[in-house]
């Protein structure tokens, strides 16, 4: 399985996002320039984002994005379908039914088997991004972290983050 780029650039914003102060909101020119991205396409995700609830969108020349509920209530999950979409990454298209000598009708009473395996470790593969929240990967990178990851993110904060009213 591969996702789109989308999905990490996605990922790390939310996270960046994560450490605004309260009211604060970051556009999505610095949010593309933190992480050496094109602006057009993050902002893609960005509006992907707030249109499933996960940020909130603050209009005008001072506004930006912030979280639009709590780092500890978005996953992983969250964020994959709101930029993926939610249909499942195997799609079975039947193939079985098809070509010059298709097997008999009785062979698809039931789900391709094909099919239910791969439907089966999608569901394994969910739950797991269900699992994991923002907040969660905050709290492992602190853990590593030796000051410097937190000073790059603080020092880019300090010049772009924008102030707002809740």
């Amino acid at each position: 399985m591969k996702l789109g780029d989308g999905v990490e650039q996605a990922i790390h914003s939310v996270a960046m996002l994560s450490g605004l102060s309260e009211g604060g909101v970051l556009s999505a020119a610095a949010l593309a320039e933190f992480h050496g991205v094109s602006t057009s396409y993050l902002l893609k995700h960005l509006q992907a984002l707030s249109g499933a609830g996960i940020l909130h969108t603050v209009p005008g020349p001072k506004g930006g994005y912030r979280l639009a509920r709590p780092a500890k209530k978005i996953t992983l999950l969250d964020i994959v379908l709101a930029v993926e979409g939610p249909a499942p990454a195997f799609r079975c298209n039947e193939i079985r039914q098809r070509g010059p000598n298709p097997a008999p009708d009785r062979f698809f009473a039931k789900p391709c088997n094909i099919s239910a395996a791969m439907l089966k470790a999608e569901r394994v593969y969910r739950a797991e991004l269900a699992k994991t929240t923002i907040a969660d990967l905050g709290a492992e990178l602190a853990e590593i972290d030796d000051g410097t990851i937190a000073a790059r993110s603080c020092a880019f904060l300090e010049l772009h983050e924008r102030r707002t009213a809740r």
